[in-house]
């Protein structure tokens, strides 16, 4: 009587979040005639993704095919038994490997995102059977956000951190035209037209307009959520799933909104902010650091859990690991590098406290973490240093120190950076037995002058040479570090996001404890046990289920409701 009544409203398909997996939900279920209403508690639309390289694993994919590159159907499959193996279950890796490139042609077809093929991007173990040797990988053609108009004020900026000024640049041809700008003139001209044009962009828009990687992905999809009608409200948070007769039926907002639907998706992250989660699952959890935004806090789980679903953890490892360093930045502002492209580089090792090198740095990032975590005993700060010389860092840089001609010295004033004019001087300004790095060094040099690395095998694989420097011979993973001063940067474990989630199906329904569907409630992306068991086969494998498993969902929600 006089009071106000929170309001109701009805829609087909509620997605709660906006990486890739909540996007490609909601822009498949509005392509399929839904009424799809998108939810972001955040304030900006793009999850974890904006921040991503954003490739995506899916073999087979159109891409790939229209460029000549075949192989057999069953060859994937045979490669993730391999790499998997007691982790693999066939159901949801075959729904996967049969809606991967479905997906990439559902959007192609249909929608603003297109995609580039990483053609020449082999899986990480090459030595399995089945292993690809490029075109299983797509990455979203680079986007004008200008054609985002007003909606580029919720859009997510980049990180910083693997950005020049905001400037997002893309691994393969762009890449190589920054990190050689400075030895060929075709390269330093490319190089320096991108520059010009995003600082331009600076001053008119106040940010970057030639989107790429993970940023040209979301992008993309909002852009083609609004051409296919998808209601995009930003700032919500959900307090409840609703349920009637053990059917998810809808949600209430904090403010007591409650809003109908058939289905819902849950796509809000995973829980790598969650405090409680990460303590019971994440091995060394408090020397640990992640790069998910930080409304990854297992709210989807949480709201999962209200309605009687079960939080799988029964995984290899419970994220996607990724060594990264500390970043202190002169506002203050502190955060995580990841180390994806320094490592495989030639003239570059990793120690431990003690000197001595601990893995294949040329092997995928998720291995250098697992390699530190298995080596580092409890009780030992899980700490690492990532060598090179002065030849080193300036052809290829290190972290967040940029290569020639960018300077680096504000990183060894502000410690990020540590130095020395001899490898003794470095061993002692990082805290590690000197005794012990210069005889690592002598042990790589002399492997090194010859090509190898005697100790463990890098640049033996397609996708170690991949990681490396072509111009680099013999080998283009291995050369000597000699030419002082050297430097070094402490690495530690890090992750992307949470590969632990929720039970589902292959269809992406979720389940309950006892297995069985919860009727109208879906799961992609972080908030879904990831479909590869807690392992990284390759490159763009949270990208590729979060992308195929949303498009699983928003099909099954928009076309098939909770039928059997």
């Amino acid at each position: 009587m006089g009071q106000n009544t929170p309001e109701k409203l009805s829609f087909d398909v509620i997605v709660l979040g906006s990486g890739a997996a909540g996007l490609s939900a909601a822009v498949t279920a509005a392509g399929h005639g839904a009424r799809v209403l998108l939810l972001e508690k955040d304030t900006v639309i793009g999850g974890t993704t904006a921040w991503s390289g954003g490739w995506i694993w899916s073999p087979c994919n159109p891409v790939a095919k229209r460029a000549g590159i075949t192989e057999e159907p069953d060859a994937p499959r045979k490669y993730l038994e391999g790499v998997l193996g007691n982790y693999f279950e066939a159901d949801r890796v075959d729904a996967f490997l049969t809606a991967a490139p479905q997906m990439v042609s559902y959007f192609e077809e249909n929608t603003a995102l297109q995609f580039d093929g990483g053609l020449v991007i082999p899986d990480t173990y090459g030595h399995l059977e089945g292993a690809g040797t490029g075109g299983r990988s797509v990455i979203a053609r680079p986007f004008d956000a200008r054609q985002l108009g007003r909606d580029i004020d919720i859009l997510r900026h980049p990180v910083r951190e693997t950005t020049f000024f905001g400037m997002t640049i893309q691994s393969g041809p762009d890449l190589k035209a920054f990190m050689t700008m400075t030895r060929s003139a075709k390269s330093f001209a490319y190089a320096t037209v991108r520059v010009l044009r995003h600082f331009r962009d600076l001053l008119v828009y106040r940010r970057g307009m030639d989107l790429r990687n993970g940023i040209a992905l979301v992008g993309r999809l909002l852009k083609s959520a609004r051409d296919l009608g998808v209601d995009i409200r930003v700032g919500q948070t959900v307090s409840a799933l609703l349920q009637q007769n053990g059917a998810v039926t809808g949600v209430r907002l904090s403010d007591g909104t409650e809003i109908s639907a058939r289905s819902v998706v849950l796509a809000c992250g995973g829980y790598a902010h969650d405090a409680a989660r990460r303590q019971a699952t994440f091995p060394r959890n408090d020397e640990h650091e992640t790069l998910a935004v930080p409304t990854a806090n297992g709210g989807g789980l949480a709201l999962a859990e209200g309605v009687g679903a079960h939080v799988r953890t029964d995984l290899a490892r419970p994220a996607a690991f990724c060594p990264v360093s500390t970043v202190r930045w002169p506002d203050g502002r502190v955060a995580q590098f990841p180390h994806i492209i320094d490592r495989g580089k030639p003239g570059l090792i990793g120690v431990l406290a003690n000197g001595k090198r601990f893995c294949n740095e040329g092997l995928g990032y998720h291995d250098y973490v697992e390699a530190l975590l298995r080596v580092t005993p409890e009780g030992t700060p899980a700490r690492s240093w990532m060598i090179c010389d002065h030849r080193f860092l300036r052809r290829f840089g290190i972290g967040v120190v940029r290569p020639e001609p960018v300077p680096f010295g504000q990183w060894i004033k502000r410690g990020y950076l540590k130095t020395g004019k001899t490898i003794e001087d470095l061993a002692r300004a990082c805290g590690i037995d000197p005794f012990g790095l210069a005889e690592s060094v002598r042990n790589w040099n002399t492997g090194a002058d010859q090509g190898q690395d005697p100790e463990f095998g890098r640049g033996t694989t397609p996708y170690m040479r991949l990681q490396g420097d072509p111009e680099q011979q013999p080998n283009p993973n291995v050369a000597p570090i000699r030419k002082g001063p050297f430097y070094a940067v402490e690495v530690i474990p890090g992750s992307f996001g949470t590969f632990a989630g929720l039970a589902t199906d292959a269809r992406a329904r979720v389940l309950d404890a006892s297995g069985d569907v919860i009727p109208g409630l879906y799961a992609a992306g972080a908030d879904n046990a990831s479909v590869f068991g807690g392992f990284y086969p390759a490159g763009g494998i949270n990208l590729g289920p979060a992308m195929t498993f949303g498009f699983i969902a928003g099909r099954d929600a928009a076309t098939k409701g909770d039928a059997a």
